[in-house]
């Protein structure tokens, strides 16, 4: 192999599969006969590489989740009755910078950060959470600078989406406060998404939204009839 082909190998992260990959890792972990242009090199591949790694397989657990799914298909399906342009031509896979799950926008559709999907689950809690959005924006014509609209939603997104199930609280925060988990789960994690909210002062303001219309939102779980948790 000549060397102009040996460099061009190097610089494409797509033939760098099997051995040939986990040898330059080990080189690079290692540091022997690695000059600093190597090294920078590999480290410009890796994040490549991951990030192509990250984008095929969230798109494939997209497409195994609106396929097979009964919870993303049914939210999809309620969703698109009430007026959502939602489909797979715009629920995306993307890399986020932020400490994301997804995301949602009106004229754009869904955004998966592939990044922080940590599984098929994880994906379908998340990708629910986010059709969940696109259901309350049409269906009771949301306005996401409103502070008390963005909790309502987040609120509800979170007690639907299956995110909050009481076995995931388990594991995180023990069995401590077992009576409450799932709607102490549900408050904060709709607090940290109202705190985002360029309206929101701070952490404080966006817990004292929640609190105020906690009660009303948790209890509405169109379009379910009742929650499983």
């Amino acid at each position: 192999m000549s060397e102009s082909t040996s460099t061009a190998t190097a610089s494409d992260p797509a033939s760098l599969k099997g051995f040939t990959w986990w040898r330059r890792k080990i080189t690079y972990q290692t540091g022997l006969g690695l000059t600093p242009e190597a090294k920078l090199q590999f480290e410009t591949d890796l994040t490549i590489k991951t990030r192509e790694e990250d984008c095929a397989r969230c798109y494939t657990y997209r497409d195994q989740m609106m396929q097979t799914s009964p919870i993303v298909r049914f939210m999809l399906e309620n969703a698109q009755k009430v007026g959502a342009n939602i489909s797979d031509a715009n629920i995306v896979c993307d890399y986020c910078p932020e400490l994301m799950g997804g995301g949602f926008h009106p004229e754009l559709g869904i955004v998966l950060c592939q990044n922080r999907i940590l599984s098929k689950t994880h994906l379908e809690d998340t990708l629910t959470h986010e059709l969940v959005h696109a259901f309350d924006h049409n269906k009771f014509n949301v306005d996401w600078l409103d502070l008390r609209h963005h909790a309502c939603s987040e609120i509800r997104a979170s007690t639907l989406s299956g995110e909050c199930r009481l076995w995931n609280e388990i594991k995180k925060t023990g069995f401590g406060g077992f009576g409450r988990k799932f709607q102490t789960c549900v408050k904060r994690r709709a607090a940290i998404s109202v705190a985002a909210n360029p309206n929101c002062k701070d952490k404080e303001q966006a817990e004292r939204v929640v609190d105020e219309v906690f009660e009303s939102c948790f209890k509405d779980t169109r379009p379910f009839d009742e929650v499983y948790k």
